[in-house]
């Protein structure tokens, strides 16, 4: 039997997602290079190549592409950081899993030298929406996995037995300070190393007394 042809609603459908993808992908350069207040919706369709219309139904106007983009940036450095972790772990045969997530945690603050992560999702986010947005995003994307590898680790006898829920949200929190540190600073490379040191120094002290 010949093959079907594409279907009009399947094409139009298609037409939707591209133009979508453009609005994000345009969007996402303007906003990490110039800005988000200094990125005005005509720079971004003009970017993408579509109408204004097109950017007002996909979005409901600047802020809500920016969150969209934020959101983007954010999903893929996690994903990103989860297939690294797990090739070092299996390359180097680590099943420890407290030093898995100590070195996790420097990882991530190596990450946020990433230009449209740092800009968008560190610098602007917070700015534009609010440190709610940024809540949002790490409970999305870190709160459920870290919450899962810490209660790994206690039960491998790696880090005092605590609550593990209260850990998590307090860790979160130091990660997140110690990255939005790092951003802010005018000179990033001895802030990354000094956020790391203080981050590691800290996370020693779970560890169970009787492996000091």
């Amino acid at each position: 039997m010949p093959a079907q042809p594409k279907s009009v609603p399947s094409r139009r459908a298609d037409h939707v997602a591209d133009t979508r993808e453009a609005l994000l992908g345009a969007a996402r350069t303007l906003f990490a290079s110039r800005g988000y207040a200094a990125t005005g919706t005509e720079d971004i369709v003009s970017a993408a190549r579509v109408t204004r219309g097109a950017l007002y139904h996909h979005f409901r106007d600047k802020a809500d592409l920016f969150t969209a983009v934020m959101e983007q940036c954010a999903r893929e450095m996690a994903e990103r950081l989860i297939e690294q972790e797990t090739r070092r772990a299996e390359a180097e045969h680590q099943e420890d899993t407290w030093s898995l997530l100590r070195t996790g945690f420097q990882s991530f603050l190596d990450a946020c030298a990433d230009p449209d992560f740092q800009r968008v999702v560190l610098i602007e986010g917070p700015a534009v929406l609010g440190h709610s947005a940024w809540d949002a995003l790490v409970e999305k994307h870190g709160y459920v996995l870290l919450e899962e590898v810490l209660s790994q680790a206690v039960a491998e006898g790696r880090i005092d037995p605590l609550p593990v829920r209260p850990l998590t949200r307090m860790l979160g929190a130091l990660i997140s300070e110690a990255s939005l540190y790092i951003a802010r600073s005018e000179d990033q490379e001895p802030a990354r190393a000094d956020a790391g040191a203080v981050l590691d120094r800290m996370l020693t002290g779970l560890r169970r007394a009787r492996e000091d």
